[in-house]
């Protein structure tokens, strides 16, 4: 009789143990982390791009997100943007390139006819046409184009981090390139269904895959309010902003959307329950990011810290 209820409570504690095991928080859920964002400067330089590489080298980050990779007023030659990858390549961190309006919508031939949608796909080819970041140290992505019926949109990506799921979303800053004119506007159409594809698949997984948290990187800020438009066009981003907001109130987790359409000055993230949204600027951010903790992200600007490159060109 002893020796049963020996064996009994052996099993009971074993029992015990197995299940405590399953219910504890696996150890990469609660570990923080820390990623930059930088907005592309709008002065046509590469010294601040540079030194920003430079800066985030010496920081602890996971990776760097640059939204854009050159303002307006630069060229849309091939040479030109290889020379702007060749310089994202120098850093020694993992970059994430999110597609910017300025690196293509304005872009135009010697004869001033529009080049948006032959200058986008030369970007994909030159940009995204590999599984895997800029920079030295490489990390994984999941490209949409991998999607046979969405094989043109390479620049959408995700990847994961711990227990956060992180992705770009190709949305322009001036109202998603959502153009008037009539017959004009199949590069948007075909965009907005593949967003809308993209959008769902990236919310689906983070819920299979129980995730605390998605990171959503976008040139345009599609949550805030629509502004009146002089040319008579409607909300570019209303589809969208609906379907965001939708699939957030679903989620379980906290959701932020990371644009460069405005900046924030105090760097505080601003939450609408469990959507917050946030803007890079001018200057660059560090969001942290923390799965154990109720708000999940916070964020603060990076101390601007002078570099020897910078020096040189201050006193040239």
């Amino acid at each position: 009789m002893r020796t049963f209820w020996h064996r009994f409570l052996i099993l009971l504690l074993t029992c015990y143990v197995v299940a405590s095991a399953h219910s504890a928080p696996v150890n990469v859920t609660a570990r923080q982390f820390r990623f930059g964002v930088l907005q592309q400067p709008a002065d046509g330089s590469d010294v601040p791009l540079r030194e920003a590489i430079v800066r985030a080298n010496q920081k602890n980050l996971a990776f760097l997100v640059v939204n854009g990779i050159k303002s307006k007023n630069e060229p849309c030659s091939d040479t030109f943007y290889q020379q702007r990858k060749n310089l994202l390549n120098e850093s020694e961190k993992a970059i994430v390139v999110s597609l910017a309006g300025s690196d293509w919508i304005e872009c135009k031939s010697e004869e001033g006819k529009p080049l948006a949608v032959e200058r986008l796909q030369r970007l994909r080819e030159l940009y995204f046409d590999g599984g895997t970041t800029l920079g030295a140290k490489k990390m994984r992505l999941v490209r949409q184009s991998l999607t046979a019926k969405f094989r043109s949109f390479s620049e959408n990506g995700y990847w994961r981090q711990g227990k956060i799921l992180f992705a770009t979303v190709n949305l322009p800053a001036a109202n998603n390139h959502y153009l008037a004119a009539a017959g004009r506007n199949s590069e948007f159409e075909d965009r907005l269904i593949a967003n809308r594809d993209w959008l769902q698949r990236i919310f689906s997984l983070a819920r299979i895959h129980k995730m605390r948290g998605i990171v959503l990187f976008a040139d345009g800020n599609p949550i805030a309010k629509p502004a009146r438009r002089s040319d008579g066009s409607r909300d570019g981003f209303l589809e969208v902003r609906k379907q965001i907001m939708l699939l957030t109130a679903r989620f379980p987790g906290r959701v932020l959307l990371v644009h460069g359409h405005a900046p924030t000055s105090n760097a505080q993230i601003a939450w609408r329950d469990n959507l917050g949204t946030i803007g890079a600027g001018k200057d660059w951010l560090e969001i942290t990011a923390n799965p154990a903790a109720m708000q999940v992200f916070s964020a603060s600007h990076a101390r601007h810290v002078k570099t020897s490159a910078s020096k040189k060109n201050q006193h040239k």
